[in-house]
Formats: structure tokens, C-alpha cells, sequence
């Protein structure tokens, strides 16, 4: 029977793991390669591990790092982080992760994903849309830390599927590190919009809110944060996953 993979998201800061809260506001959780070793204990479906400050800095997720991850992890694992080049996206693949995932570069310059897949294969490139939902009319892709584009989600993520994405990652910026809930209405809209695999991102607070992603929002996978490294919306550090029992669609 089908279930949708249920994929943990580590964010990175300073080499760090950290949570944040609508891309602001970063608390500092531990040691990545510690939790990289629960969720291989716990079974993890899949892992997406993202440097929040690469981009910024001028620079990719540092190799060492991912090569550290790659000893570890018993199950697939996703890189992104400042990822600008063919030579980056080879550079991080050899270093042991499946898949590469480009967010501001896939703005900034769409072709590059064309040519990232056409060298690659799309099954190993991962598009992370960043969505801002106050927008009159709607909402808006932002990329490069924030940057407010010209594109609406579906328009955006239609485009990403012409040049070869593989799987769309969509994170609504103003749910992330809520718990409240991901917003259902977005994932669903770019789902209908696309025929690659839509990842739903950003908001997740509970089992129940996987269930409705996939649902209702006909999300091909769901990630979270915040519900795998908190015990609960008191925000206790744990890093966890749920049993494969409770994991019914």
C-alpha cells in the first residue's frame, strides 16, 4: 500500500542545528550528525538537510560536513545550501548526498536547473520554493534570503518542472516553526499545477497535519521541522519520528 515518505528538515547555522520560526528568530537544538543517528535508529523515511547561511555567505554547505552525514545516514539524504554551479551540485553529490536542493540559484536563473538536471538527471534535483501568502494577489515566490520575485507559486513551480526539477519542495514562510498547521490551500494549489512530486514544508505540528497534507493538499511527501525536534508545542528538545504504525494514510 502507498504512504507518502515523512522526511525530517535539518537546518544548519554556524555548522549547527537550529530551528527557526517564520525564517526568523534561530534556536539552537544540537549536534546534526547526533540527530542524523536517531533518525537512522527511528527509520527515517528520507533526510533534507539545508545551510541557512550558505547563500549569504557566498559559499555551499561545507563538503566535509555532508561527507560526515553520508557515513551516518542509513537512508537518502538531501543537501542544499548556497548551490551555484554544476561544479557545487557534482561536488556535494560525490560527497555522499542523493540529492541536491536549489533554491535561490532556481530564481535567479531557471536554466540552471535545466542544465542541473540535464547533466544529473532530475531525479536527483530538488527545487525549494520559498512562499510569502500576504500578497493581494496572491502569493509570492521569495528567493536569495528573502527577495520577493514576480512569481506566483503554481506559475513558478510549472516553470521549475519545464527546465527538469525533479520534486518541488514548498515551504509557506509564514507558517514555518508554527506548528500550527501547513498551509493546506498553497500545497494543494501547486500540486494540482504540477506532475512531479510536490514536498510539503513549513508549519507541521502533528501527526494530523501530515494526514491533511496528503489528503487534502495532495502532497507527494511530507517534511517538518519543528515536529521532529521538539517534544511538543512547549518546544522541549526531542529529537523524534513516528512509528511506521502510526504512519496511516
Amino acid at each position: 500500500m502507498f504512504r507518502p515518505r515523512v522526511i525530517p528538515v535539518l537546518l544548519l547555522k554556524d555548522r549547527a542545528l537550529v530551528k527557526s520560526i517564520k525564517f526568523k528568530d534561530h534556536k539552537y537544538i544540537g549536534d546534526p550528525l547526533n540527530a542524523t543517528r536517531i533518525f537512522n535508529e527511528q527509520k527515517a523515511d528520507e533526510l533534507i538537510i539545508l545551510d541557512i547561511e550558505a547563500s549569504a555567505n557566498g559559499r555551499t554547505i561545507p563538503l566535509d560536513l555532508v561527507e560526515d552525514v553520508g557515513e551516518e545516514a542509513r537512508m537518502p539524504f538531501a543537501v542544499g545550501g548556497g548551490i551555484r554551479s554544476l561544479d557545487d551540485i557534482e561536488a556535494i553529490i560525490k560527497a555522499g548526498a542523493e540529492k541536491v536542493v536549489i533554491n535561490s540559484q532556481a530564481g535567479v536563473s531557471p536554466e540552471f536547473v535545466r542544465s542541473a538536471s540535464e547533466t544529473f538527471g532530475s531525479t536527483s534535483i530538488v527545487v525549494c520554493m520559498d512562499v510569502e501568502s500576504k500578497f493581494l494577489q496572491g502569493g509570492r515566490v521569495r528567493v536569495a534570503n528573502g527577495s520577493a520575485t514576480c512569481y506566483k507559486p503554481e506559475s513558478y513551480a510549472q516553470l521549475m518542472e519545464e527546465n527538469g526539477a525533479g520534486e518541488l519542495i514548498v515551504q509557506c514562510i509564514e507558517r514555518d516553526g508554527t506548528m500550527n498547521g501547513y498551509d493546506v490551500k498553497l500545497i494543494r494549489s501547486v500540486s494540482k499545477a504540477v506532475g512531479i512530486p510536490v514536498v510539503a514544508l513549513g508549519g507541521a505540528g502533528s501527526l494530523n497535519d501530515l494526514i491533511e497534507a496528503y489528503r487534502v493538499g495532495h502532497a507527494s511527501a511530507l517534511a517538518a521541522g519543528s515536529l521532529f525536534v521538539y517534544q511538543s508545542k512547549r518546544r522541549g528538545v526531542l529529537i523524534n519520528y513516528p512509528e511506521k504504525a502510526d504512519l496511516r494514510f
